[in-house]
């Protein structure tokens, strides 16, 4: 995931490809030999539904786009995957809005994570497999229904493992637990604060936060989660919307917390300084509060960013505080996350981490999608579907009309049954 691959692993539309690409090769039939599955994914090129930021803005942006993929862009060490799952991440909000930086200028196809099933291997790829299920993650490209990624950044999922689970996985774990165990350095006896408590990032810290022996955490979140997220592993859910969450803290625990993660930025960073103990860390992840409706808004931003936290090194020895910040995709170290997954992993196994599914949206529903996070109404991962919506599931809206038509059936029944009476009674005068 290092900044010079990214633009790789994502799928070009058909008019970003160069002149001089070479066409795909003339089908052929399938032979019978070790390389069958790449050799016959080759014969045409697939048609593949994508999710494409056309240009920045509201949600109309997003647009469902079918684009052809020829397999033989497939090079030595990558695997072709069948998209099963896609995550949407709150850096998705900003990218339509044009506040993600590292996600590339409009036409981009967007996602930075999936899992899905590998129907073809390149050359010297040897740890993978055609029918493998595995879970991959790249900066964008991700929303699409066959992606080509490098197979040493696919990770096999466990058996028991859903696809969807395995969609919800990277991104929000990840952040978790690097934010947790790499940065604030989690120990036994600590005290933690979340926002957004309901969120995908959000119960990933609570869960991974109980794998760690009497470890508090404060939550907020509105009213209607509580019970969930307090079921989840919250000790102390919070209602921001209606209590001064700071009083509420002081008021369980005086001295404040150990470690605050702040995925708000502007004043509630401040805040959050305000609440660590000494020797207290509090790391930066986010700022939600930027994001206010549909499309970007600037008094929103310049107020996020006047209230933002500004301080000295001296201040900070002073008080004896940790301030830093966190961002998944400025971590150049492939290794490490590699290690983190196969962690996270090994935690999935053990019955220690579960993602929680919020709900699931077919491509054609990516606006629904989108406005149910942007509204913070999900508790939990939202996740994206490639595959197109089944009539089957349209059924309900189709169910008023053979009633429409039988009312219309009678109607005409009775109109033809007087014409006939009137017909017979005019015969009688």
């Amino acid at each position: 995931m290092s900044g010079e691959e990214a633009p790789t692993q994502q799928l070009q539309p058909e008019q970003e490809k160069k002149p001089d690409e070479p066409p795909p090769a003339a089908p052929e039939p399938p032979l019978e030999s070790e390389g069958s599955p790449a050799a016959a994914a080759e014969e045409k090129e697939l048609p593949c539904r994508a999710l494409v930021l056309t240009g920045y803005g509201g949600y109309d942006k997003v647009k469902m786009q079918v684009k052809a993929l020829s397999p033989s862009q497939l090079k030595a060490g990558e695997v072709l995957i069948r998209v099963k799952a896609c995550g949407l991440n709150f850096a998705e909000l900003l990218g339509r809005q044009g506040l993600y930086e590292l996600l590339p200028a409009p036409p981009v196809t967007m996602g930075m994570e999936g899992c899905g099933v590998i129907e073809a291997c390149g050359e010297d790829v040897k740890d993978r497999k055609v029918g493998d299920r595995v879970i991959t993650l790249a900066r964008s490209g991700m929303w699409q229904e066959v992606v080509i990624v490098p197979a040493d950044r696919t990770f096999l999922m466990p058996e028991q493992m859903s696809f969807e689970e395995g969609a919800a996985l990277p991104v929000n774990y990840l952040t978790a637990y690097m934010m947790l165990f790499e940065m604030a350095n989690l120990r036994p006896g600590k005290s933690v604060l979340i926002h957004m408590a309901a969120g995908g990032v959000g119960v990933a810290v609570t869960q991974l936060c109980r794998t760690v022996q009497d470890v508090t955490v404060f939550g907020t979140a509105s009213a209607s989660k509580h019970e969930t997220i307090s079921q989840g592993g919250v000790t102390h859910p919070i209602d921001y919307r209606t209590k001064d969450y700071v009083e509420e803290i002081r008021k369980i625990s005086p001295k404040g917390v150990d470690i605050v993660l702040d995925p708000l930025g502007g004043s509630d960073t401040q805040k959050g300084f305000s609440l660590l103990k000494p020797l207290g860390t509090l790391l930066v992840f986010g700022a939600a509060n930027c994001v206010t409706g549909q499309k970007k808004n600037l008094l929103a931003m310049a107020k996020t960013w006047y209230h933002q936290l500004s301080l000295s090194a001296l201040k900070l020895m002073q008080v004896n505080k940790a301030v830093g910040g966190f961002h998944l995709g400025y971590i150049p170290d492939e290794e490490l996350i590699s290690r983190t997954m196969v962690t996270l992993l090994e935690l999935y196994k053990q019955g220690k981490i579960k993602p929680r599914i919020d709900s699931c949206y077919h491509f054609e529903e990516v606006t629904d999608a989108m406005k149910r996070m942007h509204e913070r109404q999900n508790i939990g991962k939202v996740i994206l579907l490639p595959e197109a919506k089944k009539k089957e599931e349209e059924k309900p809206k189709s169910d008023p009309e053979p009633v429409e038509s039988e009312e219309k059936t009678g109607a005409a029944v009775s109109e033809q049954k007087e014409e006939v009476a009137e017909e017979v009674q005019a015969e009688k005068d």
